[in-house]
């Protein structure tokens, strides 16, 4: 395992002047931004702000209308699809709701992804899924079940297992702690900072879950009405006199993040 140094100042993703539009409604327009090696970087704002939009246009499901999008180095508008496989064997994406195969186990669903992508043995493939599993701190006798029958803090940790099958070099998590109660969120919240320190991973994380930033991220992007609010550490931008950052970090859901990021019992 990785023991990290922290962030360096090499971008692994550069985002440059993207403008997404659905017809007539407008997304993003002109959002730049770059994410560093080994840093935890989150993409926050409100309902409708275009968080998860991007995320898809940096991982090939959605192209912007226009700007440029590099993931080591590359453009990923230039990349052919052998390319963009490659591409994908290097990142690891946790989807909002899991996007678990209901068909499988949680067992196989992590195994799918080296099936996929290695001629890996079937013994060896069983033995890497449930390291992969015990990492997460999903309870190994459960293994053998199915989605539907998991709660939902179990079928994040088994879809985060399986986003971390191929020991990928950026993670992406798509609101992690959508729907769990605050005892959940917190254990998943210290499960991403272990999965930093032990991995050696870059991770890019889409929530508007205010405890959630306070607690794991270097930096933070803030959007909204279709641009960067604001980048920088969540106590730049919670001192940020700007009318918008303040409506976003003093509110009461706000201040009470905060209070509890700065007084942990």
């Amino acid at each position: 395992m990785v023991l990290t140094a922290g962030p360096s100042t090499e971008p692994l993703i550069e985002v440059r002047h993207v403008c997404t539009r659905f017809g007539s409604a407008i997304v993003h327009d002109d959002v730049s931004l770059d994410v560093y090696r080994g840093e935890v970087f989150s993409i926050a704002g409100g309902n409708g702000c275009g968080k998860s939009t991007l995320l898809r246009e940096i991982i090939l499901l959605q192209q912007p209308n226009s700007g440029t999008i590099k993931v080591f180095g590359r453009n990923i508008k230039e990349m052919s699809e052998g390319e963009a496989r490659l591409l994908h064997r290097r990142c690891g994406v946790m989807f909002q709701h899991g996007a678990l195969f209901s068909s499988l186990t949680v067992a196989e669903n992590v195994a799918a992804p080296l099936r996929e992508h290695t001629s890996l043995s079937r013994d060896l493939i069983r033995e890497i899924a449930g390291v992969k599993i015990a990492l997460t701190g999903f309870p190994m006798e459960s293994a053998n079940k199915y989605p539907d029958e998991l709660s939902g803090g179990m079928r994040k940790r088994a879809a985060l297992a399986r986003a971390i099958a191929l020991d990928p070099e950026i993670l992406f998590l798509d609101e992690p702690t959508s729907g769990l109660d605050p005892i959940s969120a917190g254990g998943f919240d210290e499960l991403v900072q272990k999965l930093k320190e032990w991995l050696g991973l870059t991770m890019v994380i889409v929530t508007h879950d205010l405890d959630s930033l306070w607690r794991v991220a270097d930096r933070v992007v803030l959007l909204g009405q279709g641009r960067v609010l604001g980048t920088g550490t969540m106590e730049e931008l919670s001192r940020s006199e700007d009318p918008l950052l303040r409506e976003y970090f003093h509110g009461p859901r706000g201040r009470a993040a905060r209070e509890q990021a700065w007084n942990p019992k």
